[in-house]
Formats: structure tokens, sequence, C-alpha cells
């Protein structure tokens, strides 16, 4: 019976229009390349518009005992400090070099960590409501309202600077509606690749496929530093209008379930199927024995109890924090230090903070090709955090040596760093969110992905605020709490190593026993049951 089920509920109209030029219809591979593209460029416009921030702290907040002087140089600007002669004293306004009340004076750099825990905070707890709401509602419809409202409220921050407002509560509100809208996002991507493939190469797919956060930052930071010239405002206006248009694409382009455009639901064994014809598109989706609209979705609680799901949020608290804080300050700490025995610019510093992102590339991709080949998500994400620790103490102690040195061991640190946090939020919450006790139920994927992220997020609001504190005393403070933030997200996943290590050598002896224990859900490893 179909309930009244329209087949093409879920059919994005720019594809329907595709449709009907081309006069056929697509493969599943093709949907699944059209699903990977669109959702690729609608998280990499949700990390741009969160950039500008770190991009203008420096401009909202220069230093207020020195002042920069341009000096050339043959790789770029180079400013060197000299001390200013009246008691670095400034004012707010337009000059980018004289700071911006409110966040200029004394207490500037509180003020700028209160604004990014405002943002995080807002976020992580919209997130946990969002996960649940992306489960219940059309994925489609509620990422296009999350992207368009993100665009909205980051541009009415730029905006502050055009209107010359002064007050901080202003910018305080808009970080925080701000960061409702943003929590929209990872559940529901998540929840659509989910949607789409199986866990067979999910680790490797989703590795490559995360590299839109540092894609995103690095477009973002591009973006904003470009039209920076033009006065900080312009660095959260552009980004805005990014992501409003990104909302767009996704409204026009992105199928949210594959029964929804006439394919069987994929974590059905049945779901072979490559091709359906234009005219059985109806006919297979109301076969379909769980289409999106009578699929349930589960409680918070209920997803909670999923094997696996409570480390890892715990674990992704503490990734996140460090994660977020080099995405936040690195910028502003590249501009603040010594490189090679001179100051780069503001600009110049946000464009090379983008190469911390090229090393986060690389480091999901390669987390989730080696979590795939081990079968081991726990084992590797706890490796790339011990291995994180060396990393930042090497570029905190050596950094300063030479702008190439800074670079190579920029690079390092955020493969290490953002390796096992890109593996966490993709494939483990995608796995997870298909567990087998959930009976093959998908509509956990956003819940689950909303509890590990939305924890994980709590840790990013946690960093940025710490940091604005303790940067005051000295940037060795910080990179102190960043190494035992990494040192504590590892050894959260302790009790997951050891049964991932026990289940391999269990392996090496089989055993009757342990082969009727396959049976119980709750006792499997993440990738027991690949499809």
């Amino acid at each position: 019976m179909s309930h009244g089920f329209d087949a093409t509920r879920g059919n994005p109209p720019g594809i329907l229009l595709i449709r009907r030029i081309r006069g056929r219809n697509w493969s599943l591979q093709t949907y699944r390349y059209v699903v990977l593209l669109v959702t690729f460029i609608a998280y990499a416009c949700y990390h741009a518009s969160r950039k500008p921030s770190s991009i203008v702290k420096s401009v909202l907040y220069p230093d207020t005992t020195t002042v920069n002087v341009q000096r050339s140089w043959p790789l770029g600007e180079v400013f060197v400090r000299e001390e200013l002669g009246n008691g670095g004293n400034v004012t707010g306004g337009r000059s980018k070099y004289r700071g911006w009340a409110p966040f200029n004076g004394p207490d500037g750099t509180s003020k700028l960590g209160e604004i990014d825990v405002a943002f995080l905070a807002c976020y992580s707890m919209g997130m946990y409501v969002a996960g649940h709401l992306g489960d219940t509602l059309d994925l489609r419809l509620f990422l296009t309202t999350g992207m368009i409202g993100s665009g909205i409220f980051v541009g009415l921050f730029g905006m502050g600077y055009i209107w010359n407002v002064h007050v901080f509560g202003f910018y305080l509100a808009m970080q925080m509606v701000a960061g409702l809208f943003q929590a929209t996002g990872w559940p529901s991507v998540v929840a659509v690749i989910g949607n789409w493939f199986g866990k067979r190469k999910r680790g490797l797919i989703m590795g490559v496929w995360n590299a839109h956060t540092s894609v995103g930052n690095i477009s973002g930071s591009l973006l904003a530093a470009s039209v920076l010239d033009y006065g900080w405002g312009w660095s959260f206006i552009v980004p805005g209008g990014l992501i409003f248009l990104g909302g767009i694409l996704v409204f026009l382009f992105l199928a949210a379930y594959p029964e929804d455009v006439g394919f069987p639901f994929l974590d059905d064994p049945s779901s072979a199927v490559e091709t359906v014809p234009p005219n059985d598109v109806e006919s297979q989706s109301r076969s379909s024995s769980v289409g999106s609209g009578t699929k349930r979705s589960v409680g918070l609680v209920q997803a909670c109890l999923i094997p696996g799901v409570i480390p890892f949020a715990l674990s992704l608290f503490f990734s996140k924090l460090v994660a977020y804080t080099f995405l936040y300050w690195l910028p502003f700490y590249l501009s603040q230090t010594e490189i090679g025995g001179e100051y780069v610019s503001v600009k110049s510093a946000g464009n090379l903070s983008t190469l911390f992102d090229v090393g986060g590339i690389v480091g999901g991709i390669l987390a989730g090709y080696i979590s795939d080949k081990l079968h081991a998500r726990a084992i590797t994400a706890a490796s790339f955090m011990y291995a994180a620790i060396p990393s930042m103490l090497a570029y905190r102690s050596y950094g300063g040596i030479s702008r190439n040195v800074n670079i190579v061991l920029m690079m390092i640190t955020g493969l290490f760093i953002n390796g096992p946090y890109a593996l966490i939020t993709t494939a483990v919450s995608a796995d997870l969110g298909t567990h087998s006790s959930l009976r093959g139920d998908s509509r956990a994927l956003a819940t689950v992905t909303a509890i590990i992220d939305g924890t994980g997020s709590v840790g990013a609001a946690l960093g940025p605020l710490l940091t604005g504190f303790l940067s005051t005393k000295g940037w060795d403070a910080v990179f102190l709490m960043l190494m035992a933030g990494a040192l504590i997200a590892g050894l959260l996943l302790s009790r997951l190593v050891v049964d991932e290590i026990s289940e391999k050598a269990a392996k090496r002896i089989p055993s009757s026993d342990a082969q009727q224990g396959r049976g119980d859900p709750a006792t499997q490893p993440l990738l027991t049951n690949k499809k």
C-alpha cells in the first residue's frame, strides 16, 4: 500500500528538469557523484562562512602597544613591530590599523573569545535539536533553510562595519543566531552521505569528501583576506553571500534519499539495482520496504546507547577543542609571532594559515584510508591524536626559525590534528548511525551525528574561549592546553582500542564460540557489518 506516498516528493527541481531534458533517469552511480559534489560544496560554504572571524581578529584588536611599519620582503609584505610613543592608546574607527570598538580595548582578546564561544555554544546546543529534526524533516529543505539563514546572519555581522555599529551586544547576537543556523549543516550532510553509501569503503570515501572542511577554511581565508582592504565588514558579507547561494544549489540539486528518486533503501541487501527506468520510478519507490516518508527517527537516549557513541563523542570534545582553536586563532597567532625575525601582516597571516588546512586534507584522507585497511576506527583515531602532541610541540618550538620551517611544521600539525577529527565526524558517525543494533533504521544517522559532533562542538567552544584568556599569559600556555587536549582525546578511546586489538587477535585463533557470538549486535565492532 502506498499510503499516498509521492515518489517525486524528494526529487529536487533541478534534477527533474535535467531528467526531462535528457528523457531518461540517472544511474545510481551518477546520483552518488551528484550527492558527493553538492554536499561537498554545501559544507565547504559552511566552513568558509566561519573563517572570517579568525582573519579579522588582528584588525578588530591590533597590538595596542605597538604599530606596524611596512618593510619590503621578496616573499610578500611584512610588518615589523615598533613601540608606540603615546602609550598604545587607540580608538575605534574605520582605520584597519586602529582596531574597532568595542574590541580594541584592554579586554579585546577576551571579547573576541566571547564572540567565538557564543557562536560555538549556540552551534553545539542547536546541534542536538538539529540532529533530531534532520531525521524527522526533509533533509534537502532543512539544509537549504540552514544555509540561507547562516548567510543572512553572517552578512549582518559584517554590516556592523557598514552601519558603523560599536555595540558589543549586536555582534554577540549575530554570532549566536548564526551558530543556531550553522548547526543544521553537519548532521544533514553526513546523514545524506550515509543514505547513499555503505560501510565497505566509507572511511576512504568520506575521508576524501571531508576535504570540504579544509577547502572551506582555505576558501574562506582567501576570500576574507582578499576583500579586507575594503573594510573588515566585507570579509563577512562576501562569505555570507556565498553560503546563501550554496543553499539555493542544495535546494535545486540535492537528492537526500535514494528511494525518493526511485532506488530501494541501500541498507537492504536487495539494493543492487543500478538504474531504474523513468516510468518505474513511482512503482519502485512505492514497493520499497522503507520509504523516506515512512522511516521513524530514534530518540537521543536510544542513540546514546548505541555502542561506541559516548566514547567517540567525548573524544571528539577534546579533538575539536584542539582543531577549532587553530581554526579561530592561528591567523592571529601568526600575526603576533616572529617568523624568521619579522612579523607578517594580517592579510599574509590569513593566507599562510590556509596551509594548516592543506595538511588537514591529507590527514583526513590518510586516516580514512588507514581505518578502512585496518578495519579499526578507534586505533587510527587514537594514534593520530597521540602523534599530534609532538607535532604541536615542534611547531611551537621551531616554527619561528623561518617561514619555510613554519609551513612544513604547520602542515604536519594540521595532518595529525584534522585526521582523527575528520574520521570521527564522518565515517565513525555514519557507521554508528547505521549500527546493526538499529536493525537498519537509517533515521538514526542525523541524530547520532548530532550527538557526536554536538558534544565535540562544546569542546570547540571551550578551546577558543580559553585561548582568549591564556594568550594574555603567553602562547606557551595555549599550546600546553592543546597538547593536554590531544592526550585526553586519545586516552578516551583506550577501551575501544583494546576491543579492536582483542578482536583482531581473536580472528587469528578462530573458535566456534567466537563465531557464535556474532549474533549480538551490541558487541560488534564498527566495521563487522560491511556493506
